[in-house]
């Protein structure tokens, strides 16, 4: 009891917070890469300028994994991540994997679901990065999976989200899995 009151008091704050950052994060990397806004996507990597909705934004028919897929993956399954660069169902599986963990987290609904998804692709980006040059195993992607995981075990207690209107949704109460 202790417990679930401590859970439920001042540190859900702090979830919370950490919860609507990430899911920004994912958000703003869907919106970059599909309208190449000019921070990963349709920004010149020598001279830094910017152009925005260049043909790289996947709106104009790029495509947001080719560019890292076949020219930044390193280590042991950088051979397999190349052989996935550009391909369209990798594209919007990629697409639709950053809009629902952004949607998901910053909005409060369908948290678990959202955090699984978003777990599942930062450990594959860190596979594809393998090994992180500033430590031998744990990178950021790793930080990000770990503090979803946590914000996953602690969303019965969420604050500053839509949760219990979510749940009253016909889409929650149909598909179970999205609560």
């Amino acid at each position: 009891m202790a417990v679930t009151k401590h859970i439920a008091g001042g540190s859900m704050y702090a979830w919370a917070l950490l919860r609507m950052v990430l899911g920004y994060i994912f958000l703003w990397a869907f919106f970059d890469k599909l309208f190449g806004l000019g921070f990963s996507t349709c920004k010149n990597a020598v001279t830094g300028v910017v152009n925005v909705g260049c043909s790289q934004a996947w709106i104009h028919g790029g495509s947001p994994t080719a560019g890292f897929l076949a020219h930044a993956t390193t280590g042991p399954f950088a051979s397999f991540y190349h052989h996935l660069a550009g391909h369209a169902l990798v594209d919007w599986a990629f697409m639709l994997g950053l809009l629902t963990v952004g949607v998901g987290l910053l909005f409060g609904i369908y948290v678990r679901a959202a955090a699984l998804v978003g777990i599942v692709m930062l450990v594959l980006m860190w596979s594809s990065l393998l090994w992180p040059t500033t430590d031998p195993g744990v990178d950021e992607h790793i930080v990000y999976a770990i503090a979803l995981f946590g914000i996953a075990l602690v969303d019965e207690n969420q604050v500053w989200g839509y949760r219990a209107r979510w749940h009253k949704t016909a889409i929650a109460k149909a598909l179970p899995f999205l609560k």
